[in-house]
């Protein structure tokens, strides 16, 4: 039975607080991308001071700027994340610009071509640097940003500290022509588990990890293999729109308030899931 007393510290933050991210300093990685950019604007509408990490430092600026003019607090630096000393500079730069880091996004990601198998092409004959290629991207350029700001995080006196990682409807469910992809993304789910029972319980439940599994959304990386030029579906999007019950593609909007969520103290129990946001598509069977 849950147990429901509410006494002294233990009690929860009045309603208004549970999702404010006030006074909260949050990184995030490939925050120029489409769905990136949507969870950037969230975070700094829920009141946290929001630190951009991208290869391009033109649209990291660029991004900054758009954010500044509305009156929002953000921070620019280039960092590769599969660069770790380049990781620890931009970690400094953040601490230095804003003294501390409580909330990780770990947005970076993404499939490569090479590591998706083409409709003419056998398996046997992928090509090697491809596959790894996207397994470092996914994998190892979600533990190394975690590594890197999660030991500022550990440091930190502000309180608890939340990381988000990114999952994919391809590490649960096995997906035709994505093996690449498939497999980092279920690396990822692996290590936000792991990452949530270590850290947590070495730091007295302060820092959490947990992820978000997208569904299907439009992005660069995946338009022309859903949508046709004209914006019709393609033979494949038709099958994702089938076995979504939504009966639609994710808006990067609605990515936001779960991760927000997973950032607050309305989730300051939660540690170590991996959240479905993806029209129903994990639930369906097909039949």
């Amino acid at each position: 039975m849950a147990h429901t007393e509410r006494t002294g510290t233990s009690s929860l933050p009045a309603m208004q607080e549970l999702f404010s991210l006030e006074g909260k300093v949050a990184v995030i990685t490939g925050g120029t991308g489409v769905l990136g950019g949507a969870i950037v604007h969230g975070l700094v509408d829920a009141g946290a001071k929001v630190a951009i990490l991208g290869r391009s430092m033109a649209k990291v600026d660029a991004m900054v700027a758009s954010l500044a003019s509305n009156g929002h607090d953000a921070f620019g630096v280039q960092a590769d994340v599969l660069n770790r000393e380049a990781l620890k500079s931009a970690r400094d730069l953040v601490m230095e610009h804003y003294g501390h880091i409580d909330i990780l996004v770990n947005m970076a990601g993404g499939n490569i071509p090479g590591a998706t198998l083409a409709a003419t092409q056998s398996f046997f004959d992928m090509d090697e640097k491809a596959l790894r290629d996207v397994v470092d991207l996914n994998f190892l350029g979600t533990l190394l940003p975690s590594q890197v700001f999660g030991g500022a995080m550990a440091t930190s006196t502000t309180g608890s500290a939340s990381i988000v990682n990114v999952s994919s409807m391809a590490a649960p469910r096995a997906m035709t022509r994505v093996v690449g992809y498939g497999a980092a993304k279920s690396a990822v789910d692996n290590f936000t588990r792991w990452a949530a029972v270590e850290l947590g319980r070495r730091y007295e439940g302060r820092i959490r990890v947990n992820a978000i599994a997208p569904g299907f959304f439009i992005g660069e990386q995946n338009r022309a293999l859903l949508l046709n030029e004209d914006g019709s579906l393609t033979e494949r999007g038709q099958l994702v729109i089938d076995h979504t019950p939504a009966g639609r593609f994710g808006e990067p909007a609605e990515l936001v308030s779960t991760v927000i969520w997973l950032c607050s103290p309305g989730a300051r129990f939660i540690n170590g899931v991996v959240v479905p946001i993806d029209g129903g598509f994990s639930a369906f069977s097909g039949v």
